[in-house]
């Protein structure tokens, strides 16, 4: 039964030790991924607002008023959100520039150094938990 224990506390400590170590990388891919979420939402946004700009145009044209209403007021609600997303993302990218102009962070009361990575002909930053 001891022997059972002492394995169960070598792996809990090895899934904490490693759990530590990767989580540098993993708030890293976090980000990235969110800035790309909120390019799509931008895009999908952006899309929608000239969709509802022509048929507000069309409906113009065509002498419809419950078209022309419907269309400019969706695309100007679309512009609207556009824009938030866009403010969003600037702020998004503006904290993580900040946080990466940094040598090193301490969280939680460990200190990590920033490190220089290349990949693929491309620089990137990590940090790292210092000893």
């Amino acid at each position: 039964m001891i022997n059972l224990n002492t394995s169960i506390t070598k792996m809990v400590a090895l899934g904490t030790i490693a759990a530590v170590g990767f989580a540098p990388l993993a708030a890293n891919a976090q980000t990235q991924s969110q800035l790309k979420n909120r390019q799509k939402q931008k895009n999908t946004w952006r899309n929608l607002g000239l969709a509802g700009a022509a048929v507000g145009v069309y409906g113009l044209l065509k002498g419809d008023k419950v078209l022309t209403i419907a269309g400019l007021g969706g695309g100007a609600y679309s512009a609207w959100r556009y824009e938030q997303d866009r403010k969003s993302q600037s702020n998004m990218e503006r904290q993580r520039a900040q946080l990466f102009s940094r040598r090193s962070i301490v969280r939680n009361g460990h200190r990590y150094n920033r490190k220089t990575v290349w990949k693929n002909g491309k620089k990137y930053y990590q940090f790292v938990r210092a000893n």
